[in-house]
C-alpha cells in the first residue's frame, strides 16, 4: 500500500511537470486600473491556485474553530457527566422480561 502511494504521488508529479513545461509561453494577465502582469502561464496559474487555497481556507476557518469549539465542549461535558446516574445499567429493572430471567 506504501508504495502504491508512492507511485501514484510520482506519477501525479510527472503529469504536473510535463504541464509546467508544456505551458512556458509568456503571457499578460490585465489587471485593474491598467496594470499588468506579464509571467509564465504556469507561473500565473500557480498564482491562481495559491490564492485559491487561501481564499478557501479563510473562509472555512470560522467554520472549523466554531466545531473545535463545539468539540471541546461536548468532551468536557463529557467528562462531567461520569458519575453513575440514578438510571444506570449495572442494575437493570427487574421488570424487564427480556433475558427470560
Amino acid at each position: 500500500m506504501k508504495y502504491l502511494m508512492w507511485l501514484l504521488n510520482a506519477a501525479i508529479f510527472f503529469v504536473l511537470f510535463a504541464f509546467a513545461l508544456n505551458n512556458q509561453d509568456s503571457v499578460t494577465l490585465n489587471l485593474f486600473f491598467g496594470a499588468s502582469w506579464q509571467a509564465p502561464l504556469v507561473l500565473i496559474m500557480l498564482a491562481a491556485l495559491v490564492l485559491g487555497v487561501f481564499l478557501g481556507v479563510l473562509v472555512m476557518l470560522p467554520l472549523w474553530l466554531r466545531a473545535k469549539r463545539s468539540r471541546r465542549r461536548a468532551a468536557s461535558a463529557a467528562a462531567a457527566n461520569t458519575a453513575f446516574d440514578a438510571d444506570s445499567t449495572l442494575f437493570p429493572d427487574p421488570s424487564d422480561r427480556r433475558h427470560g430471567l
